[in-house]
């Protein structure tokens, strides 16, 4: 009997269908042990050396293993392939006493074949990926072990700060900031529509430049002089140019594209999506054949493409697109610098899996983002799309030439376009007609609109997981976890699908920029994770990473906790009066969102939700409120909790459903509004009562 020692249950149940009854396959759940909870655990004297300890839940399955490799011939470790499942695997060797050495497998998929070949291709536990996980381990666990006290000592207790996540948070405050700071300037366009023949529709073309130099309009005065010289010319076209563009596709998922398009394509949230893609790796139910694995391995920051997954996907596209879909060459795409390519992009283990195929086997959103794995990876192997493109530039004539332009683009060969377009690279077309250089036109509207420039934008999910890819902020394994702990601090909140700092969250920032600017700045993070790149390496020793950071840190948190600097938060007062004790009600945080408090706390204990009720209680006829998890999604619950433990991810419907006495939801679709049953088995719809419409 051989025994392999994986992380999850799901994983062990998928690698265990592959394999004959000589087999065990068995499921660490995790770590098995880490540092200590309630100290910290380094020894710092010692060259940071940590104090692993087995969690009291773990030590069943620890004895449970050890059983089992006593009855066992072989042992093997198929943890994750990065640093965390190199470093479970090893702390699984040292707790359980396994001796030998090459006892590691690895697989970038969850296949029969790449589980196989891994079996016969044991190798000894990779230190260089255990030590960059232990400097990490380590690191975040100095940090925010000293800073946390700090932040918690200057403004309220129970906050905490960390390497990654204070950086972070910054750039959502300093987002926030420039958004505040931001002054719009004045500016206008204008846009002239042009008559070919009464047999066409009017041009559209925009006014750029002057005598062949580009003007920007930006005040009232010199829109109006344009306009005027505009009209008072002979209009005419001055230049034709027309070529060809090509369109490449984007390359296989990394974890952060597939975060990004996941959230602005499906509407997922940052945390939905790694949980849908973990069951995508480790395998889902499916009827007939079990427990089945469906992509690759799911952190990735890597665009490699493995030569057989290549072949497959050739085969695919000529047969499904045609042979013009195929490119003449593999299309390769270079692995951004800073990325580890130690496993491939994210895709799918087989193609013969089509979305189509699993319709009725896999959940709505497990097939949803699957079809979009699936999709995007056909798509990176096709040819380009090609484009006719037309770029004409019309004069009118007067005093001065004042200049126009008009672009179109008209897709001749869609290309890529046929499996999958990204969010980043949606292509708009607009055929003109035939126009020629000299040719008259007859200007049938011209005018000029005001405009402002606009302040960026707030960080979405999305585009916050991008940012901090590109300052080097995290791994693909901690982009979600960061964004969850911000939300979870309630330092920051969602606004709409935006990200939003709170009070408390600007209040952290600034303390931590106060006392700690060296640390709290990207290239700081940036180049921290480029060392555990070099520790993973064998570049540089662990510890010395460790040591080289500590001593200035470490004396500086000891400068600042002497220093006191109590800071309290603001506390917006609100009309509302306190029945108890008629106070002025203000605006507190919880981990499950804003609430009104009195401030007469502690010996005044009165509380209330927030905001206006959006629904009736079915279950006790109580208001019902919106309210935000720990992870930033938005739920509904009763104002009577806890004598009411009524709560729903959607608007509940006043009354429960007629047919099976379940909640029902508000569902408002086009202008009408019904109430639909939330279980799955019964299909009970209705319209809502007109007075109860406007709850929707």
């Amino acid at each position: 009997m051989k025994l392999i020692i994986v992380e999850s249950p799901h994983k062990a149940k998928t690698i265990a269908k592959y394999l004959g009854s000589g087999y065990r396959v068995v499921a660490s759940k995790g770590h098995v042990s880490d540092l200590p909870q309630k100290t910290m655990g380094i020894d710092v004297k010692n060259n940071f050396k940590p104090e692993y300890v087995v969690s009291p839940e773990k030590k069943p399955i620890i004895d449970m293993i050890k059983k089992d490799i006593q009855h066992c011939d072989a042992v093997y470790l198929a943890g994750d392939p990065d640093r965390e499942g190199e470093a479970i695997s090893w702390h699984l060797a040292n707790v359980c006493d396994i001796k030998e050495k090459k006892v590691r497998i690895v697989f970038n998929e969850i296949s029969k074949k790449a589980v196989q070949k891994a079996l016969l291709n044991p190798r000894e536990i990779n230190m260089g990926l255990v030590d960059a996980q232990q400097a990490r381990r380590v690191l975040d666990r100095l940090m925010g072990y000293e800073l946390s006290p700090i932040i918690s000592q200057q403004i309220k207790g129970g906050l905490s700060a960390g390497r990654v996540q204070s950086v972070a948070l910054k750039m959502v405050v300093d987002r926030e900031r420039e958004i505040r700071d931001f002054k719009p300037q004045e500016y206008w366009t204008i846009t002239a529509h042009l008559i070919k023949d009464k047999k066409t529709a009017s041009l559209k073309c925009e006014f750029v430049d002057i005598d062949g130099k580009k003007l920007k309009v930006e005040n009232k005065q010199t829109a109006d002089s344009v306009i005027a010289g505009s009209k008072a010319g002979e209009w005419l076209v001055d230049s034709v140019k027309r070529a060809q563009s090509f369109s490449k596709p984007a390359p296989p998922f990394t974890t952060s594209t597939m975060q990004q398009d996941a959230i602005s394509k499906l509407g997922m949230s940052a945390s939905m999506v790694t949980q849908i893609a973990q069951r995508l790796y480790e395998g889902v139910e499916i009827q007939g054949e079990g427990q089945v694995a469906l992509v690759t391995y799911i952190r990735s920051d890597s665009v490699r493409v493995s030569e057989d997954a290549q072949r497959e996907a050739l085969a695919f596209i000529g047969e499904h697109y045609g042979k013009d879909y195929c490119p003449k060459r593999p299309n390769i795409y270079a692995t951004g610098t800073g990325a580890q390519d130690a496993h491939e992009a994210i895709r799918p283990i087989t193609l013969e899996r089509t979305p189509d195929s699993l319709k009725d086997k896999l959940a709505r959103n497990d097939l949803r983002l699957y079809k979009l794995i699936y999709d995007r990876f056909v798509a990176s192997q096709m040819s380009n799309a090609v484009y006719d493109t037309l770029t004409v530039h019309i004069v009118s004539q007067s005093d001065k030439k004042y200049g126009y332009t008009l672009k179109g683009k008209v897709c001749t060969f869609k290309g890529y376009t046929s499996a999958y377009q990204s969010a980043d690279k949606e292509e708009s077309a607009k055929e003109l007609p035939n126009l020629n250089e000299g040719e008259s036109l007859t200007l049938k509207e011209i005018k000029g609109e005001q405009k402002f420039t606009k302040p960026p934008q707030r960080y979405t999910d999305g585009s916050f997981i991008k940012a901090m890819e590109e300052n080097g902020i995290g791994r693909p394994s901690t982009f979600e976890k960061t964004i969850t702990v911000l939300y979870k601090r309630t330092y920051t909140e969602k606004d709409g699908k935006f990200m939003k700092p709170t009070e408390l969250g600007e209040l952290v920032c600034d303390q931590l920029v106060k006392n700690f600017p060296d640390i709290m700045n990207t290239k700081f993070t940036a180049t921290m994770e480029s060392n555990l790149d070099k520790i993973e390496e064998g570049n540089i020793k662990w510890y010395d990473v460790i040591a080289d950071f500590y001593g200035d840190f470490h004396n500086k948190v000891l400068a600042v906790k002497y220093q006191g600097n109590k800071v309290k938060p603001k506390e917006e007062v609100t009309d509302i009066i306190c029945e108890k004790c008629g106070a002025h009600m203000v605006v507190r945080d919880s981990k499950y969102g804003k609430f009104l408090a009195c401030p007469n706390f502690p010996k005044c204990r009165n509380t209330k939700p927030l905001g206006d009720a959006v629904a009736k209680c079915p279950a006790c006829g109580g208001d019902i409120v919106k309210k935000v998890s720990k992870k930033g999604a938005t739920f509904y619950s009763c104002t009577n909790y806890p004598t009411c433990k009524f709560i729903s991810w959607d608007i509940p419907a006043p009354y429960l459903c007629p047919d099976c006495k379940s909640a029902m939801k508000i569902v408002k679709s086009k202008g009408v509004t019904r109430y639909v049953c939330t279980n799955k088995d019964c299909k009970h719809s209705e319209d809502a009562p007109q007075e109860n419409k406007d709850n929707a």
